[in-house]
């Protein structure tokens, strides 16, 4: 049987230090030059889903009671619940082992339509007002939060989310055919702040700081 293969629509200049399989996979753990930060790191291969139903009070999906209002966000067991509006939910597993999709069809799998990545640090916001008139510092706003709008004139899903040592970052994803396009965006306005891809275990150590 032939083994599968799937790639990212992220594509880095920068050398891979250590590489992992993650299920058909090829995943970049960490690269051989990171810095200090701000990272962009591509989390195309992580698990999502969108979910939808007129009645959303029925779900618990992965054992996560869903936020009741759009905009708010909710994370536990390393899975990100999006409330996007009245009947729509977004599911973004960070880290850990592979979920599978759950059976019931109100579930969907947007693996395969959408990139995925994270721009952490503490010039995050500084280069995404540069690619965005949404008002990302909003002090009124909770974190984490969701926004839905433009980044980069692409329609996105973002949340802004940070830690308690004041580390920010911003998940982000869009239809997967803007990737090329996005990375360059985001690569060049980041630039004067000397933005640097960086791997999976820099995203799963900002993770562990967000529980």
């Amino acid at each position: 049987m032939t083994d599968i293969k799937r790639r990212s629509p992220m594509v880095f200049p920068q050398e891979a230090k250590q590489v992992e399989k993650q299920g058909h996979w090829a995943v970049v753990m960490e690269y051989a030059s990171e810095g200090e930060g701000p990272w962009i790191i591509d989390l195309s291969h992580r698990p999502r889903w969108d979910l939808q139903d007129s009645d959303l009070s029925r779900f618990k999906p992965f054992e996560i009671d869903i936020p009741g209002k759009p905009g708010q966000c909710r994370l536990e067991n390393n899975v990100l619940a999006n409330r996007m509006n009245r009947t729509q939910v977004s599911l973004w597993q960070l880290t850990g082992d592979r979920l599978e999709t759950p059976e019931d069809t109100a579930f969907t799998s947007t693996m395969d339509v959408t990139v995925c990545l994270a721009i952490l640090g503490q010039a995050v916001f500084s280069i995404a007002e540069k690619l965005s008139s949404l008002d990302f510092r909003d002090p009124a706003l909770s974190t984490p939060r969701l926004f839905q709008g433009p980044f980069a004139h692409v329609p996105c899903q973002m949340v802004i989310a940070g830690q308690p040592d004041g580390m920010p970052g911003m998940l982000l994803t869009c239809s997967r055919g803007y990737a090329r396009d996005m990375v360059a965006a985001i690569l060049h306005a980041g630039h004067e702040f000397k933005l640097q891809p960086a791997g999976q275990l820099a995203f799963d150590k900002w993770v562990a700081g967000l529980a």
